[in-house]
C-alpha cells in the first residue's frame, strides 16, 4: 500500500511518515528530501532560482516516481496536493491523510522550526499566523479531499493504522 501524508508545513508528516514507515516496514520518501537529492539543490534554492511554478512541476515528477515503490509512507510538500492534479493522483495510488492542525498550533511549530521554510521567510508572530491562517483557508478545499483526517497532535503509528485499517475519517 502507497501512504501519502498530506497537510500544511509543520503539521508533522515527515517526523510521523518516518515512524509510520518504521511500524509498517515500508519504505519512507519525504518528497522534499528526493527533490533536493535530485537537483542537488536546497528546497529554498529551488523555490528562488526556479520560482514557484516551475518549482512544482519539478514537485510532481518526484510525486510521480512514487509510483516505483509498492510499500511506501510519502511526506508531501505543505503545496503538493494543491497543485496540477496532484491530489486526485494519490487517492488512485494509494490512501491519502491530511495530517490537520489549526494556525496557532502549526505557528507555534512554525516559528520554532529549525529549516528554513521559503513560504515563511521572515515572518513572525501575528504576521506569521495571519499567513498560515490565510494559506490554510486556500488550500483546505485539497487537503479535505485526502481519504481520511486526523489530528496532528496526539496522532501515533498505533493509532492511524486503526484507522486505515477501519478506513474510518476523523
Amino acid at each position: 500500500m502507497r501512504i501519502y501524508l498530506v497537510g500544511f508545513m509543520g503539521s508533522g508528516k515527515t517526523s510521523f511518515g518516518r515512524k509510520l514507515a518504521q511500524k509498517l516496514g515500508y519504505t519512507f520518501a519525504d518528497l522534499d528530501e528526493r527533490l533536493a537529492a535530485q537537483c542537488g539543490k536546497t528546497i529554498p534554492e529551488l523555490f528562488a532560482n526556479l520560482g514557484e511554478a516551475e518549482f512544482r512541476k519539478l514537485e510532481q515528477e518526484v510525486l510521480h516516481q512514487t509510483i516505483a515503490d509498492e510499500d511506501i509512507v510519502v511526506s508531501t510538500g505543505g503545496g503538493t496536493p494543491c497543485f496540477f492534479d496532484n491530489m486526485a493522483w494519490m487517492n488512485t495510488q494509494g490512501k491519502t491523510v491530511y495530517m490537520h492542525l489549526d494556525a496557532k498550533a502549526l505557528a507555534s511549530r512554525l516559528e520554532h522550526a529549525k529549516s528554513p521554510r521559503p513560504l515563511l521567510a521572515g515572518r513572525k508572530g501575528e504576521e506569521l499566523l495571519h499567513f498560515i491562517e490565510e494559506k490554510l483557508t486556500e488550500r483546505q478545499a485539497f487537503y479535505q479531499q485526502a481519504n481520511m483526517m486526523v489530528s496532528g497532535i496526539d496522532l501515533t503509528p498505533e493509532k492511524l493504522l486503526v484507522y486505515l485499517e477501519a478506513d474510518q475519517v476523523r
